[in-house]
C-alpha cells in the first residue's frame, strides 16, 4: 500500500486522509461527516481512509498518535493535520482555504 498511497498523495486534486481505528468511537462519529463532504465536493477532494491497526508503517511514518487525524495533502506536500472531530463545515473550510 505504500507505494500508492505516495502516489495518492502526489496528486494535484486535493487528498484527505482519515488515519482511524475500528475500536474508536469518535472515529465511527467521523465517517457519515466524511461522505458528506465528500457528497459536498465531489471530484474536487479525494478521501483516504487508513485503518492504523492495518497499516502501522503509515501511522507511524506520519507519526499517528491518536485517531482520528485527519491530514490534508497536495502535490505531495501536507497541507493541514488535525486530530479529533470536526463538523462538515469546518473540514470542508478547510479543504477550501489551504488547497482547492
Amino acid at each position: 500500500m505504500k507505494s500508492s498511497f505516495g502516489d495518492l498523495i502526489n496528486s494535484e486534486k486535493p487528498v484527505l486522509i482519515d488515519f482511524f481505528a475500528t475500536w474508536c468511537g469518535p472515529c465511527q462519529m467521523l465517517g457519515p461527516i466524511l461522505k458528506q463532504v465528500k457528497d459536498s465536493l465531489g471530484d474536487r477532494i479525494t478521501i483516504l481512509k487508513i485503518d492504523v491497526d492495518q497499516n502501522q508503517e503509515i501511522a507511524s511514518s506520519y507519526q499517528v498518535r491518536g485517531v482520528p487525524t485527519m491530514m490534508l495533502f497536495q502535490n505531495g506536500q501536507m497541507l493541514w493535520r488535525q486530530s479529533g472531530v470536526l463538523s462538515k463545515e469546518d473540514i470542508i473550510q478547510v479543504i477550501v482555504d489551504k488547497s482547492i
